[in-house]
């Protein structure tokens, strides 16, 4: 016998209520930058279902899901992720508003997206009924054009000159007072990340379903860099497990 541990997950625990659950994702401290990543998967490791993340997931997960948002000072996201999943203006609920104001937090974090080539409707949604004036990071390279129409509609900021930098979008947030950073995707800006070794947590919920089909992974990039994380907790529902992992540094 080694000295390996492997232990059962105690069954029948006690459900979380939304304060339980909120304390179960809060960091330590809020003051220290923390870039968080949340994403879902199927048992056999795709990040969608009919090229939908949406598919896998459950009514846990959406608590979940709301909660890194309420605890967030920004939420970021991918221009393709936010076109192919159909984002609309980022607003919490009332009742995560009030949550927020009560710990002294924005009454909504604030949006930031990234897009290198500026590929995105200033008329849509997104910006059109966003409660908070969104971010878009993209480089001094992008088409001029498409800056100048956005600029009238979001804060456009470069981050890198013939590329959107990892590192510089961190930096950027940061400087604006939004340590709490949490990416919602896409697969290749999770990749960007993980290659410049910035991902301090990710929040993976594994969903019960064999997709069985060609989705794509979660993360999707050139490096070939094995970072290892710790384990902060394992929570179930009805199958689902939702998990916390954090930076092994």
């Amino acid at each position: 016998m080694t000295d390996t541990r492997i232990t059962l997950l105690p069954p029948g625990a006690a459900p979380l209520d939304a304060d339980a659950l909120a304390l179960a994702y809060s960091v330590a401290d809020r003051s220290v930058p923390t870039l968080r990543v949340n994403f879902i998967t199927s048992l056999d490791g795709s990040a969608t279902v009919k090229g939908l993340s949406g598919g896998l997931g459950a009514p846990a997960d959406k608590l979940v899901f709301d909660t890194l948002r309420r605890l967030s000072d920004v939420v970021l996201v991918g221009a393709g992720t936010v076109r192919s999943e159909g984002y609309g203006a980022m607003r919490l609920s009332d009742a995560d508003v009030e949550w927020r104001e009560a710990h002294g937090l924005a009454a909504q974090p604030a949006f930031a997206l990234v897009s290198g080539r500026l590929d995105l409707e200033p008329t849509s949604d997104v910006f059109a009924k966003a409660p908070v004036r969104p971010l878009v990071l993209t480089s001094a390279s992008a088409p001029a054009g498409a800056r100048t129409a956005l600029e009238h509609v979001a804060d456009v900021i470069s981050c890198g000159e013939a590329h959107v930098e990892p590192q510089r979008i961190v930096d950027t947030l940061v400087e604006r007072g939004l340590t709490q950073i949490l990416c919602e995707g896409g697969p290749s800006l999770f990749g960007t990340f993980i290659a410049a070794d910035l991902v301090d947590e990710l929040c993976l919920t594994v969903s019960p379903l064999l997709e069985g089909g060609a989705g794509i992974r979660i993360s999707h990039g050139e490096s070939d860099a094995a970072r290892r994380m710790r384990l902060v907790h394992v929570l179930e529902s009805d199958g689902l497990l939702l998990t916390r992992y954090a930076r092994r540094r």
